[in-house]
């Protein structure tokens, strides 16, 4: 389906993905995969857009900051710190 023919969740309808999720009025909420999204107190029936998936494995669903570069380390030629950077091989 193209995403210009796809639809937000609506209140009532069930949690397919754990995780933040933000409606209309920009209330955020965390939701688990079984839960029905709630309706608004004011809005009444409003559609829900997913946020931030959550994961077991990472604290509140960021990146773990181990995987950071820091500015300190000292193996700089190693570590990608730049989504363009290329290693300096071959044929160019």
């Amino acid at each position: 389906m193209s995403e210009s023919k796809k639809m937000d969740p609506m209140s009532g309808e069930k949690v397919e993905v754990d995780g933040i999720y933000e409606n209309e009025a920009g209330q955020e909420t965390e939701l688990k995969r079984g839960d029905h999204f709630p309706s608004d107190l004011i809005l009444g029936k409003t559609e829900w857009a997913l946020t931030e998936f959550s994961f077991d494995n990472h604290h509140d669903g960021r990146t773990d900051p181990r995987l950071v570069p820091k500015e300190d380390d000292i193996d700089k030629q190693g570590k990608i710190d730049h989504p363009r950077r290329q290693m300096a091989r071959g044929k160019k």
